[in-house]
């Protein structure tokens, strides 16, 4: 079993930033693509961002590209979601994912998920 818990959100002005992690527990992240996603009020969870296991490979959604990085420290077992010149649409819940051994888009693959944290951005 794999424990995701996600921090580092909050209340921000359009333009701010923010950095989300996801640190677990239980076993060690290295062998696992991560994945964040996000869910706003009424709409259904999606994707975000994504590196693979060994951090290699990064890959993001059209609307975060150029503003969102993703990243990891396996040594910490931790993932990061660097969020940068936040828009209003960004506000909703993110939530970290772990899929063993590989990574994607779909919400379906992932094996565990955090509880998320609430991201909020005031125009």
């Amino acid at each position: 079993q794999v424990q995701l818990v996600e921090s580092g959100g909050g209340l921000v002005q359009a333009g701010a930033s923010l950095r989300l992690s996801c640190t677990a527990s239980g076993r060690a992240l290295s062998r696992y693509g991560m994945g964040w996603f996000r869910q706003a009020p009424g709409k259904e969870r999606g994707f975000v961002a994504g590196v693979s296991w060994s951090g290699s490979s990064t890959y993001y959604a059209d609307f975060v590209k150029g503003r969102f990085t993703i990243s990891r420290d396996n040594a910490k077992n931790t993932v990061y979601l660097q969020m940068n010149s936040l828009k209003s649409e960004d506000t909703a819940v993110y939530y970290c994912a772990a899929k063993f051994l590989s990574s994607g888009r779909a919400r379906d693959e992932y094996d565990y998920w955090g509880q998320g944290t609430q991201v909020t951005v005031s125009s």
